[in-house]
């Protein structure tokens, strides 16, 4: 234990001198003072000199700092000069850092979400920009857990998930809403529990409710969902394909008397209307889209370039899980992930606010450059690949060639099997 936390300490020793993006999260501390005295309610003597903000702000601190990569580290960072100083956060010990979670009530940073998301700026351009621009993206991820989270239920008693739900501004690049629950939930009924009026919800065929329809427009706002191909449709009116439209694919566009066969109730109790888009994937498999909505004015062609538009949700939590780090859950409790969860999507906030811009390319060579200034530290970066990405691939090898460290390359099938690529002794083995 003791030689553990000398690691730790080592570890964290160099990252003090070199501490990123402390001008990033300093904006904040404004939200931030809305929850400071939350939580401390039971601390009649007064005593307590650690808050809700402060722990927050580690969290923060704990997505933009490589060398910060558990709950120690961030202890250790409470040390810090700099983090004392520039973010207000008094020293903390490891208990009241574990205890923070059965404290501090994560929907309280919900709101402050829902704030940064609005001074996000849009990034559509064109007509896209005024037709699509409340276009909001719909899933759900799910996030590998322990088995000691009994309360993460997925699959069966052998395995646990912990599950993000996500809102994704399509327009700004950015998440608007988040809900974290386990991993075996429904996912249009939570996504019943968060709707807000004037979105444009575009999902996929996992949220193909009628139930859910309803609920959509109930509560004013509108729907693109994909459905199955096997639907009853009751045609009131074949709708003209434009060259735009068979540019993008639409094969045919007709408005629906009704959703569902006659002898059903009329759930959605309104017309309808379905786009249908031929799509052609990378392997020349030719796929036909059935996508339902309640926009009868939209253009067609926008109808198909909208539910395009939702795999940015896709890449997104591709890029919170690899690039920023958020599938290493520093705590097993559902309220140390929910605070964690949201910390993580309130840094890809942040970053997009102050440059203005989304995660691309770019995004992923700052992390090389993070990865460079951490070889130089003398920091060995151990990365464990389970994603089968071509791309992703090459990156995690680039990243361990730079800093001569070890790459685990695991099949989701095969667990107990990996390739280790090992820079540090320069060799190549499968280990089972």
């Amino acid at each position: 234990m003791a030689q553990k936390r000398a690691d730790v300490q080592e570890l964290t020793q160099g990252a003090s001198r070199r501490l990123h993006a402390v001008r990033l999260i300093k904006p904040l501390r404004r939200l931030l003072k809305t929850i400071h005295a939350v939580g401390a309610k039971r601390d009649r003597a007064g005593n307590r000199k650690f808050f809700f903000d402060h722990y927050l702000s580690l969290l923060l601190l704990y997505f933009v700092n490589p060398a910060l990569d558990s709950l120690r580290a961030l202890q250790q960072a409470s040390n810090w000069t700099t983090v004392q100083r520039k973010l207000g956060i008094p020293r903390v010990s490891l208990g009241s850092l574990s205890e923070s979670v059965q404290v501090f009530d994560p929907a309280l940073v919900r709101p402050i979400l829902k704030e940064l998301a609005g001074l996000a700026r849009p990034h559509l351009r064109g007509r896209e920009a005024e037709a699509l621009a409340n276009l909001t993206a719909v899933d759900g991820s799910i996030f590998s857990a322990v088995s000691r989270m009994t309360w993460a239920l997925w699959q069966d008693a052998a395995h646990r998930g912990v599950k993000l739900h996500l809102q994704f501004s399509v327009a700004k690049w950015a998440p608007v809403d988040a809900v974290i629950t386990p991993a075996a939930c429904s996912e249009p009924a939570t996504l019943a529990s968060m709707l807000q009026p004037g979105m444009l919800y575009v999902d996929d065929r996992g949220y193909a409710s009628f139930e859910l329809m309803r609920s959509v427009l109930d509560a004013g706002s509108s729907l693109i969902t994909r459905v199955k191909d096997d639907i009853t449709l009751h045609v009131q009116e074949e709708r003209e394909i434009s060259p735009a439209a068979a540019q993008a694919g639409v094969i045919r566009d007709v408005v629906l008397q009704r959703l569902g066969t006659a002898h059903h109730k009329d759930v959605v109790g309104r017309p309808m209307r379905l786009v249908i888009v031929k799509y052609v994937d990378r392997t020349g498999k030719t796929t036909e889209l059935w996508l339902v909505t309640d926009r009868l004015d939209l253009d067609a062609d926008l109808v198909a370039i909208a539910y395009r538009y939702r795999w940015t949700i896709e890449l997104f939590f591709r890029w919170l899980k690899c690039v920023l780090g958020a599938r290493h859950l520093l705590s097993h409790k559902h309220n140390g992930v929910t605070l964690q969860m949201y910390a993580a999507l309130i840094v890809s906030l942040l970053i997009a606010i102050r440059t203005g811009s989304k995660p691309t390319k770019r995004t992923f060579e700052e992390t090389l450059r993070e990865v460079v200034r951490c070889t130089r530290e003398g920091i060995t970066i151990n990365t464990f690949m389970l994603a089968r990405g071509h791309y992703l691939l090459e990156f995690v090898d680039q990243m361990s060639k730079i800093n001569h460290g070890r790459a685990f390359y695991v099949e989701p099938e095969k667990l107990g099997e990996y390739v280790l690529i090992d820079y540090v002794s320069n060799r190549r083995r499968r280990v089972s």
